[in-house]
Order: structure tokens, then C-alpha cells, then sequence
């Protein structure tokens, strides 16, 4: 078969072959090569230029109580189906979650004050709301717009398998992207006991302050009862005094009854203030990274290069098919080309 002049296109009665294919590409260089090479070059020094990124992250799971827990296998099935049955609402990671990206958590950390990235003073600091530069018409609008942005740069992801959540924090700057996420996690665990403790403490206040009320009235019933018992030696022998003995006996068994009801109520009280606040077991705590996260000059230039070829080649391609299509098919061309035109309209 003789092979095909170079510069001319293939005809539909020639058979391609590697060859065929490698003499296309090569009559197209600046497609293949030198464009998606110029474009990799291009890609590598604006990632050199732009502002370096640091990404620090840290892992950690909150306990459940031993009273919430579930068997290992229903954990374990639940977790496949993306559910958490070991915990309630306000007890589930994904509960840990919202609060990190709150209003309330975010205001507070923007209003921390943070060393001051290469401060030529030590010990220089200010709030992270003005590290990160963010100005707006007044102090609210400020405020407003460092949520937001803070939005964009925490990102906090809740594995349903193991109950795990992962906080990440990017900043230009190593030191303080490890430190906003440290505080994160301080401000976490005290919304954690002080607000849940919070909650328990005032339930224990509530039944101690009835247990004390009702101290004082089986006090007063048994006084009543001793009061009777001395006034009345002889209270069996009459009708009437046996039916008021009775009556304040009952009295005084309620009291005790109650008492002893609240004791016990007390002392669980007491017990859960503590033992219902699920602890955070921080697992990997956030350190400065050393790579940064943004912008990766390296795999951006070899992922513009390899797409570069392939865009490269498919363009090569094309070219072709339309020369091979002028010289065999004129009618068929001049009915591509014009409809060209329409496809790159767009509808109104």
C-alpha cells in the first residue's frame, strides 16, 4: 500500500495505520506540543505568583453516654446507612457540626485576638476579624461579612461510619490557620459543658430545692405527729383520736415517701450533670502544616499539560477530518461549515 504524501490528507480508501495516525500528529506540533507546553509554563508561574495557602486539620469524635450506646452491630449498620441511632439529636456529631459553623461560634472567634503573622514586635496580636482583612460599612456589616468569609475558609465533614468529624481551617499564613482551628475546638468544647452542664445544674438546683422544701414539711408532719403523741397517751382508746392519728400518720408516710423519692432524684441529678455531657476526644489536634494546600504548582502544570495534549490532539483530529472532508466531499463540507454558524448561537 503506498503511504500517503506528507501535508495531504488521508482518503476514505486508504487504510490508517500507527503510522498513518503519528504522521496527523505530527503535522500539527504547535497543537500537541508547544500549546499545551506553553499553557503548563503559564499555569506553574501564575500558581508561583499567587498567595500560598495552609490548610490545618484536626479529628475528633464526641463520646456518647453509656446510656445512649447501642450494640456494635445496629452502630455499625446504622452508620452504613448514613444514620446515627447511638445518639440523640443534640448529641450526634452532626449536632458538633452546626455548632462549629454557628453565627455564634463564628462572631466569638472572630472577635479572638491572634499573633500577628510575621510581627516584627513578639507578642503582637489582633482580632482574627481584622487578620483577615475584611472591612465593611460599619462594625456590623464587618462582623456579617467575616461569617461568611470564615464559612468559606472552616470546613468541617462528619464521617456517619465512625462518628468522626474533621475541621479544617485555610489561611495564608500556617501559624494561624493551626490556631483558629485550636480555638475552634476550645470554643466547642466549652459551649459543650458550660451550656449542657448549664442545663444539667438547673435540674439539679430544681430537685435540690424541692428536696429541701420537703425536708421541711416531714419535718413539721413528724413534729405534728410528736405533739399528738404527747397531748393524746391514751389516743387508742377513743374513736376519734384514732382517726386523727391515722390521719397524720399518713401524712408523715407521705412526706417520707417523698423525701425519699427526691433523694434519689437528687443524687442522679447530681451524677448526670456530669456523666450526660458527651465529652470531644480530640484524635489528630491541629498543628502548622509545612506543605501548603493552595496553589500546588506541580500537579496544576502536569494536569494543564496532559489536558493540553489531549485537546491538543483532538484538535489535530478534527482538522484533519475537515481537509479530508473538503477534498472528497465539497457539498458535505460547505454543509458542515454552515452549519457551524447555528450551532454557536445561542437561544434567546
Amino acid at each position: 500500500m503506498p503511504e500517503p504524501e506528507a501535508g495531504r490528507p488521508l482518503r476514505s480508501n486508504d487504510e490508517p495505520s500507527l503510522l498513518d495516525l503519528v504522521a496527523v500528529l505530527a503535522r500539527h506540533p504547535r497543537a500537541i506540543v508547544v500549546a499545551p507546553f506553553a499553557a503548563a509554563v503559564v499555569v506553574v508561574l501564575v500558581c508561583l505568583i499567587l498567595p500560598s495557602q495552609y490548610t490545618a486539620v484536626t479529628t475528633f469524635v464526641p463520646e456518647v453516654s453509656s446510656d445512649q450506646r447501642l450494640p456494635a452491630g445496629l452502630s455499625g449498620l446504622a452508620g452504613q446507612l448514613g444514620l446515627s441511632l447511638g445518639s440523640g439529636a443534640t448529641t450526634s456529631p452532626r449536632f458538633f457540626a452546626d455548632v462549629l459553623k454557628s453565627r455564634s461560634v463564628s462572631e466569638r472567634v472572630l472577635r479572638t485576638r491572634f499573633a500577628v503573622p510575621d510581627a516584627r514586635t513578639p507578642g503582637d496580636s489582633l482580632a482574627l476579624l481584622q487578620l483577615l482583612e475584611i472591612d465593611g460599612k460599619n462594625s456590623a456589616d464587618s462582623l456579617e461579612q467575616g461569617v461568611e468569609y470564615l464559612g468559606q475558609i472552616v470546613g468541617v465533614q462528619v464521617d456517619a461510619g465512625t462518628n468522626m468529624i474533621t475541621l479544617s481551617v485555610t489561611t495564608e499564613d500556617r501559624e494561624l490557620s493551626a490556631a483558629v482551628a485550636r480555638t475552634l475546638m476550645q470554643f466547642l468544647d466549652d459551649f459543650n459543658t458550660n451550656t449542657r452542664q448549664g442545663k444539667g445544674r438547673e435540674q439539679r438546683a430544681f430537685v435540690e430545692g424541692r428536696l429541701k422544701a420537703t425536708a421541711s414539711d416531714l419535718q413539721n408532719a413528724e413534729l405534728v405527729l410528736k405533739s399528738f403523741y404527747e397531748r393524746n397517751r391514751s389516743w387508742q382508746q377513743s374513736p376519734e383520736l384514732t382517726f386523727q392519728e391515722g390521719q397524720l400518720r399518713r401524712r408523715v408516710d407521705v412526706q417520707q415517701e417523698l423525701y425519699l423519692t427526691l433523694s434519689r432524684e437528687f443524687e442522679k441529678a447530681r451524677i448526670d450533670e456530669v456523666n450526660d455531657t458527651p465529652g470531644i476526644t480530640v484524635i489528630d489536634p491541629a498543628v502548622p502544616v509545612q506543605q501548603r494546600s493552595f496553589p500546588r504548582p506541580g500537579l496544576y502544570g502536569i494536569m494543564t499539560l496532559v489536558v493540553g495534549v489531549v485537546c491538543g490532539i483532538a484538535f489535530a483530529l478534527g482538522t484533519e477530518f475537515l481537509a479530508r472532508l473538503r477534498a472528497e466531499d465539497p457539498a458535505g463540507y460547505a454543509r458542515l461549515t454552515s452549519l457551524l454558524p447555528r450551532l454557536s448561537r445561542t437561544p434567546r
